[in-house]
Order: C-alpha cells, then sequence, then structure tokens
C-alpha cells in the first residue's frame, strides 16, 4: 500500500464517556512528598504475568495488588525506541512534537547522525572520557519534571538515574538538578556541565566502592534451579546471541573469564540493575528527597533487560532470570523508599519505554510468519531504482529507522520535484519484502490521520529530523544490517509487541484496582500534572487518568 495525501479532520482526543465521567469535591492541597518513576527498558507487557508463578510477593505482584493496573496503554507512534519512548513519558507528547524521533537521526544541514542527547557544547563531569558530552538540548518540549520545577520556583528537586544516558536525562529534563548515568570506560557514574561543575559528595562516595569490579568478579548463573525456567525455550537456542567473548549462550556465564578492559559487560548481567537500583537509593538519601517543602521526582529507568533482549531474545532463560532479579530489586527499592519517606507519602509509577518482538527465527520454526530484512538491501535497491529513473547519485543519503533521506541537494541540482521523487520511492519500495506500506514526507507534512498505523506513523513524524519517504514492515519483521540480524530481538514498530507496555500506579493517592480501558503512555505526565495542581508540559497531548482510579 502506497500511502498519499488523504486530508481528514482529527476531532478533539476523549479518553472518557459521560457515563464514566466522575467529579470530586475540592478540598485542600494535597501532594506526595516524593513521585518515583520506574521505567524498565523493553519490558513487554505480558512480561508482567509470564513468570507470575515465579515473581516474589514483594515485586511486581505488590504493585499489581495494591495499585492500579492499566492494562491496555499503548505508544501512540512508531517508531518505539529508547529515546522516544522516555521522551513520551516525560513530556507526554510524541515525536511529532518533542522532537525525539528515534535514538539517533540524520541532520540533513551536517550530513551527520545526531544522537538524541548528544551535546558537544558541555563536558563529562566524574571521568575523562567523551561519555558527559550530553544534554537535553535536542529535545525541544518541557517534561513533567520540568513544569515541577517552575511550579515551585525550582524549590522540588529532580534526579534521573539509568545506565543509559538518555535513560536518564530526557526524564530529568531541562531543569532537573541532575541526570546520573554509567560511563562503561571508568566504571563511574557520571554527569555532564550542563546539570554541575562537580559531582555531589554522595555520587563520589558512590564510586570509590567500585562495585563494578565486585560484580564483574561473579559468574552469572540462574537464581532458579535451570530446569524450573519452563516459561522460556532450552538454554543454548540457534537464535540466541552471545555475550562479547562467549563462544555459546549458555548459563553460567563466566564473567570474570571473558570481561575486558572496560566495564561495558555490567549492562549485559544481573548487575546491571542492582547497581542501578543502589546508586537511585544513594540519591535518595544524598538529595535527601521527599524531606522538603514541596514535592521531589525520582526517575528511574533499569536498562539491563534492554541489553538481554537484544542479546539473547525474549523467551530466554536469560531474559527470565533478569526479570525474576529485577522483581526483587523493584521489590527493595519500593520498600527502602516508603521506610525512608513514609508509606503515604511517596507516588510510584512503572511502566516501560518500548516493548519487543518475538525472534523471528523462533517464530519461523513454529510455522508464524516473520523474518529478518536487510536495511543494506533496501538503501541499495533504492539507489539503484533512482539510478536508473534519474542518471547516477548518489540519491540516498541515508536509510536510518525505516527512513529513506534523499539527496535534496542533488535533487534540487538536477531541478527535480522532491515529492515526486518520494511519491516515486514509494511506489517502488512496496515492492520489496517485507514492506507493508509506504508513506511520503509531503504527506506526512500536509495531511492527517486520526487513528490506527498511520496516525502512529503521523506523530512521529518531525519534518526536519524525518526521513523523506517513511516504511512499515510487515508484522513480525525487522531489520538487520548487512545480510541481517539474526540473533536476539529488536523492537520499533508498530505492531502491539512493540507499543503495549505495563502502567502501574501505587501508593500516594492510588486505590487498587485495574481497567482495560485504552490508554496512551501520553496519559501519563497529564496525570501527574493533574495530581500535583501544576501546569502539563507544553507539548502535552495525554488526559489525565484519575477518572479510571476511582
Amino acid at each position: 500500500m502506497i500511502v498519499t495525501l488523504t486530508a481528514c479532520t482529527k476531532p478533539a482526543q476523549t479518553t472518557t464517556t459521560e457515563a464514566s465521567a466522575t467529579t470530586t469535591t475540592f478540598t485542600d492541597l494535597n501532594r506526595p512528598k516524593l513521585i518515583v518513576g520506574i521505567v524498565v527498558d523493553q519490558m513487554r507487557y505480558d512480561y508482567l504475568y509470564r513468570y507470575w508463578n515465579k515473581y516474589s510477593d514483594n515485586g511486581f505482584k505488590k504493585l499489581l495488588r495494591k495499585g492500579f493496573n492499566f492494562k491496555n496503554t499503548q505508544y501512540s507512534f512508531v517508531p518505539t525506541y529508547t529515546a522516544p519512548g522516555h521522551a513520551s513519558i516525560y513530556t507526554g507528547s510524541e515525536p511529532a512534537l518533542n522532537g525525539i524521533v528515534g535514538n539517533s537521526w540524520y541532520d540533513r544541514t551536517t550530513g551527520k547522525v545526531v544522537y538524541c542527547t548528544e551535546d558537544n557544547t558541555v563536558k563529562t563531569v566524574g571521568s575523562t572520557s567523551n561519555a558527559g558530552l550530553m544534554s537535553p538540548a535536542n529535545l525541544v518540549t518541557t517534561t513533567i519534571t520540568d513544569e515541577l520545577k517552575l511550579a515551585t520556583n525550582m524549590g522540588s528537586k529532580v534526579v534521573g538515574v539509568s545506565l543509559k544516558d538518555r535513560g536518564s536525562i530526557l526524564p530529568a529534563g531541562h531543569l532537573g538538578d541532575g541526570a546520573y548515568w554509567f560511563d562503561s570506560e571508568s566504571g563511574n557514574w557520571i554527569t555532564s556541565t550542563f546539570y554541575r561543575n562537580d559531582l555531589p559528595n554522595w555520587v563520589q562516595e558512590f564510586n570509590k566502592q567500585q562495585y563494578p569490579d565486585q560484580y564483574l568478579s561473579q559468574v552469572w548463573n540462574t537464581v532458579l534451579p535451570i530446569e524450573q525456567y519452563t516459561e522460556s525455550t532450552a538454554d543454548d537456542m540457534p537464535w540466541e546471541g552471545t555475550l562479547s567473548g562467549e563462544s555459546k549462550p549458555v548459563f553460567p556465564h563466566n564473567l570474570p573469564a571473558i570481561r575486558k578492559k572496560d566495564f561495558e559487560l555490567l549492562r549485559y548481567t544481573p548487575s546491571g540493575n542492582t547497581i542501578t537500583k543502589d546508586f537511585a537509593l544513594a540519591a535518595l538519601k544524598g538529595e535527601n528527597l521527599g524531606k522538603g517543602t514541596h514535592t521531589d521526582f525520582l526517575a528511574v529507568s533499569f536498562s539491563t533487560p534492554d541489553y538481554v533482549g537484544h542479546t539473547f531474545g525474549p523467551n530466554s532463560i536469560e531474559a527470565q532470570d533478569i526479570f525474576l532479579r529485577l522483581d526483587k530489586e523493584i521489590g527493595e527499592l519500593v520498600d527502602k523508599i516508603e521506610a525512608e519517606v513514609g508509606a503515604g507519602n511517596v507516588l510510584f509509577f512503572l511502566t516501560a519505554d518500548h516493548g519487543a518482538a518475538h525472534v523471528p527465527a523462533y517464530l519461523a520454526q513454529n510455522k508464524v510468519p516473520a523474518g529478518v530484512s536487510s536495511s543494506t538491501v533496501i538503501r541499495d535497491s533504492v539507489e539503484n531504482f533512482l539510478g536508473k529513473l534519474y542518471g547516477k547519485g548518489p540519491w540516498v543519503e541515508r536509510y536510518m529507522n525505516q527512513n529513506i533521506y534523499l539527496n535534496r541537494k542533488l535533487v534540487d541540482s538536477k531541478k527535480l520535484s522532491l515529492s515526486e521523487m518520494q511519491q516515486r520511492v514509494a511506489e517502488y519500495v512496496i515492492r520489496l519484502t517485507p514492506v507493508e506500506r509506504a508513506v511520503t514526507g509531503y504527506a506526512l507534512a500536509t495531511s492527517n490521520w486520526t487513528a490506527g498505523v498511520m496516525g502512529r506513523v503521523e506523530n512521529g513524524f518531525y519534518p526536519s529530523r524525518s526521513g523523506d519517504v517513511v516504511l512499515i514492515l510487515s508484522p513480525a519483521w525487522f531489520e538487520g544490517y548487512g545480510s541481517g540480524r539474526q540473533t536476539g530481538t529488536t523492537h520499533g514498530s508498530y505492531s502491539n509487541y512493540d507499543t503495549h507496555v505495563p502502567l502501574i500506579w501505587y501508593g500516594w493517592n492510588v486505590k487498587p484496582g485495574e481497567t482495560s480501558v485504552e490508554t496512551k503512555v501520553t496519559d501519563i505526565a497529564p496525570t501527574i500534572a493533574s495530581w500535583l495542581y501544576i501546569q502539563e508540559p507544553n507539548g502535552s497531548v495525554g488526559q489525565p487518568l484519575q477518572q479510571y482510579m476511582k
């Protein structure tokens, strides 16, 4: 299917009916002392229940039994990657508004790929590496954490914590008191001069403990006897990747034997979650969060499930072991925060930045249509096609995130119509397997879709950062490089396995319950704003969810 201009009128978004609307009486301002946002990187919605019988009573089960569960929470855009996911959670907006269209994107003005949080105007704090040349400068809207700072005349404290820079920076926003991430070169938690010029004493003391060295001196074995992992496929399946330095993807993983000079391996082990939890608790005490006059905010993102999923896939014993261990880490995190601040004073939410696809080779073996396409083949095919039509190129400057970026300078120099060339490319690429649809940048910039697949594509399109033609692949297909990725999983599609994520609220002002009403990730930020009686982020398109939690 080729999508061309199809204009329509978009009605105002509604998430409630007259029958379900409720009213309350305002009596006095009542706000939590602390809000804790927990984002689990690459947590499919079904992980809440897939390992249910193996979870403890104090982690996910506690949140589900005592909190409110929105069972049908979806991302309203494509592509579903880490940076757009975190940006959407905390801005209440979509890439079409906040500008975070991927973990990276192509910049036509410089001819270079831009990383979502890169900023060469700042410096690393806490290490001699370049891992701290980061800031939220590329995020063009405010976050709920920004709005909290503005509403309290900078009185609230905001701290972001994640192994990934983008997992801490985008939640902490432009006004955060600190965003901290893990530097694989030094093994330190670092920040950038965008936030401050030196590390706080509590961060320096944490780094002095040299936890990464301790963790990587241990073998990773399963937390339960391996025969009990009946929710996963057997160890050592052909579609599983390996940790760097290993010959087979099997337990036990001998981390001391395969460790290299840096600390990158930590991200791929359960200790990546452990050190994130411990650092978040250090931030809680070091910054005295929840102890001041105003509501504070701690944003925690657990990145290790994403590294493990990309390597071994969602059906692996490694993935299950990560979530069984993470269940306990989250239980400890919640318990210790409540003990420190007071059980009735903390509002928690748990969600994910995206889901993940089953590994195509696993599905194919079970007779489910699936596959891996090659981004190199798609790019080269389009280049050859345009060369035959218009003469020697290069016509394709970049192909990434299922976006084709055409060489606009060459198009202009040849006095060709860009919109016509976009349309020709769209007509051509739908002949390629597994391209299901193709839509031109011109159509996305001048048309409007109210819902469905095309609505998600439109919501993920930011004209100055997105491509000239956007491709949509068939369900259960994803892209690899060269001959195509064959092991592990990925994400980024419009399909529900990527867009359907958990959303649980727990703690302050939350009564137990659940609903299957369709909600969006963009509803999280305005829900917090409504509870706090502050302005929602300036690009927010979501709706508050309190009406469902009465």
